[in-house]
Parts: C-alpha cells; structure tokens; sequence
C-alpha cells in the first residue's frame, strides 16, 4: 500500500510538473472557475465585516491611547502644580532671607513656619503654622512674613502655633513712623469697613507725618520697669502711611491710618522670632 501510493504521488507530480495543459492543470483551472465567484461573493460579503472588526479596533486602540494621554496629562498637570507651588515657596524664602538680612532679624532666633490653617473670617484673625514649642516657639512672640510684621503667637503645641494677625481685633504693639522726629504711636486694627487696615493713634500732633512714610515697631519699654516691654523689637517694618485724620488739630494727637506690607490673604511661609529680645 506503501509502494502503491508513493508511486501514485511521483506519477502525479510527474504529470502536473511535466507541462501545463496536463489533467491536472485542467483540473486545477476548472475548480479556480467553480471558486472564484465564490470567493469573490464571500470577499464582499465579508468585507464589511472585516471592516466593522477593523474599525472595532482601532477604536479600542484610540481608547487606549486617549487613556495613556490622560494619564501622562494628569501627570504633566501635577508636576507642573508641584513646580508651581514650590516656586512659590522658594519665593517666599528668598523674601524672608531678604527681609532677615535688611532688619538684621537673624539675631532673634527666626524659625521658619508653614501655614496649616486659618480662620475664614472677613478680618483673618488669625493664622495655624506648623511650629510649636518643640521648636522653641512660645506665646507672644513676633511673627514676620514677607513685607514685615504680620502678628504675634497667642497659643502654642508642641508642633503647632496660633498667631494672631495685625488685623485682629485684640491686636496692638508700639509702633513709630520713621521721618526726623520718629513719631510714636500705637498701632491696632482700623475700626470700620476695611478689615485690612490699620490705625497707629496717639501720635504727637506735632509730627510731620505724610504720605507713604514707614511704620516700624518701637519696641517699647518701660522706663520704670525694664520688665515691661513691646513683645516686639525695634525696627520691624509694619506698614506705610496711606492718610491722616483731617479732624486732628495741634491740640491733639493724631491718627494715621496705615497699610500693613504683608500680605495677610495670601501668607504660605512665616518667621517666628523665638528670641525677640536677643535672649
């Protein structure tokens, strides 16, 4: 059976190869006839099929792809908030180191402190940084930002603060315009429609106070007794004049309204002064 169909397939390509009008090239053209309408028929009706496969997955490969993007994007986007915010804070560094070496505040034991919370109300009482008595951060010590003076320390944690801002309503500390005569005062919120800003009273009616002058802290003491003094040292910037009570006369003391430099809406990094008064 073996040999017979050895002999059979040799005789068969013997033939096929042997030349192409052969039985069974006439036999392959005759089925290429029956067929080919046939596959003709089937590739058209096959093709929108195929086409509906096709397009099948080039959708689920765009879903994928669009899936990809979106989450490169939202990688992109959080990067780029993340360079955003830091940017932010190496600003309000740099303002701090600035601010450091121009009032020479480096002497008062600065520790720098992030913004944790704060009060949502209109007067933005007061403020929560990240700083406690771990830190060596105690009650009534000054608080600088960016610009200058922005409030004191009223209630410490061991890693947290709260530090009431110059708009409070409690808040006071002596101040003086810096011109010739160093007019003092006391500076504490300004009373009425416009919760950021401030009013420095008791000014000697005789001062020569005018516009955009400086207001820096007095650092007060108390001649009679050395304990008693501002909670703030001398020099801190405050803020600037921006008007003066047109009802003061040369018999009373004036009031200057002032506009703090900080900007309290927007405070992200501070300074506590641990050493206000150089130990």
């Amino acid at each position: 059976m073996l040999a017979l169909l050895v002999v059979i397939s040799l005789a068969l390509l013997t033939d096929y190869f042997g030349g192409s009008g052969g039985p069974l090239h006439q036999v392959q053209r005759g089925v290429a006839t029956v067929l080919s309408p046939l596959q003709s028929g089937a590739s058209t009706v096959l093709s929108p099929i195929r086409s509906a496969a096709s397009y099948v997955s080039s959708v689920f490969t765009a879903k994928s792809d669009l899936a990809a993007l979106q989450t490169r994007y939202d990688n992109l986007v959080s990067e780029y908030a993340k360079v955003q915010i830091e940017g932010i804070q190496y600003r309000k560094a740099a303002q701090l180191l600035h601010l450091d070496k121009s009032y020479n505040l480096n002497s008062y034991g600065p520790v720098t402190a992030g913004l944790i919370g704060e009060n949502p109300s209109i007067w933005y009482e007061t403020i929560t940084v990240d700083r406690g008595s771990n830190s060596g951060v105690r009650p009534y010590d000054p608080v600088v930002a960016p610009g200058g003076l922005v409030g004191e320390v009223t209630q410490v944690t061991p890693d947290s603060s709260t530090v009431s801002l110059i708009t409070s309503p409690k808040f006071a500390v002596g101040a003086m315009i810096e011109n010739e005569a160093g007019a003092p005062g006391l500076i504490e919120p300004q009373v009425g429609s416009n919760p950021g800003a401030l009013t420095l009273i008791d000014v000697p009616a005789s001062s020569n106070v005018s516009f955009n002058q400086l207001v820096v802290t007095s650092g007060f003491k108390d001649p009679g007794d050395p304990a008693v003094q501002s909670f703030a040292p001398q020099g801190i910037p405050i803020g600037t004049v921006s008007s003066t009570n047109p009802q003061s006369s040369v018999l009373t003391n004036q009031e200057v309204q002032v506009t703090p430099l900080a900007d309290l809406q927007h405070l992200t990094l501070v300074q506590i002064l641990t050493h206000p008064h150089n130990g």
